[in-house]
């Protein structure tokens, strides 16, 4: 079995058909899909589209590019009790992104502090995004004492010193279809450095799609791929790939109901 441990099937690209995507996803051996927050306008509808789903989890936070609007921003306490819900397996996603961000971002430095506060609150693990931020993500992941809650580095496309920092702290390492690229060859000698105990695969879906399907509209199905790809270049079969990953994802996400079988 494969989980993908990180996609958005909320989004129009896949809600309007999502039944035929889990289905191809269950043919594809995914036994199990994280639907991911990114805003709070989207979060009831979200949980109610997948809820209906034993096997499709959820979670709850403010993506680093939502844009920032002060009467609405959430504290540590409004999501805490967001995440309190036994529906929600994680706080996210949060994290920094100055790539896409620009300009004064404090703003998107306090989010982040209050998804770590909350998560810390409710003990389930956060989801982080970090693009263009490795130093100032990884400052606030230990200052803010972020192990307290664990995590997992979603969609992993930085450096070995930044997953060994992020690693130091318990966190897991999550690889997407950007594996696949050939462009990533600096991400597939951290691959191998990443202990198999605490790596995850996921599709960020409908984004970022692996080979053979780079451009195309990403889906839970496509996890098969990276798996694939991350299992040759370990040396393993597909077969051990997803038992690992999977006993990791549910390792880490204990609130997510593990599919019978």
């Amino acid at each position: 079995m494969l989980v993908d441990s990180h996609c958005h099937i909320d989004f129009p690209e896949l809600a309007g058909e999502l039944p035929l995507v889990l289905e191809r996803a269950r043919i594809a051996g995914v036994g199990y899909v994280l639907c991911v927050s990114v805003n709070l306008e989207d979060y009831p509808a979200m949980l109610t589209l997948t809820q209906d789903y034993e096997n499709v989890g959820a979670t709850v936070g403010v993506h680093p590019n939502t844009p920032y609007c002060p009467a609405n921003e959430p504290d540590a306490q409004f999501l805490s009790g967001l995440a309190a819900d036994a529906r929600v397996v994680g706080v996210g996603e949060t994290g920094l992104d100055y790539y896409r961000s620009k300009g004064e971002l404090t703003w998107q430095q306090d989010r982040f502090v209050h998804h770590i506060d909350a998560a810390k609150k409710v003990g389930k693990p956060l989801i982080i995004h970090s693009r263009a931020a490795r130093a100032d993500t990884i400052r606030l992941m230990r200052a803010e004492k972020a192990g307290d809650a664990g995590g997992v580095m979603h969609c992993f496309a930085e450096d070995w010193d930044t997953a060994r920092a992020a690693l130091d702290l318990g966190f897991f390492i999550s690889f997407s279809g950007i594996l696949t690229f050939k462009s990533a060859r600096e991400l597939r000698e951290v691959a191998l450095k990443v202990p198999r105990e605490r790596m995850l695969v996921e599709t960020d879906a409908p984004y970022l799609a692996p080979e053979p399907h780079r451009g195309k509209t990403n889906e839970p199905a496509f996890v098969s791929y990276t798996a694939k790809f991350l299992a040759d270049l370990l040396g393993l079969s597909l077969e051990e790939l997803g038992d690992i990953t999977t006993e990791n994802f549910f390792k880490l996400f204990s609130a997510a109901k593990r599919p019978p079988g």
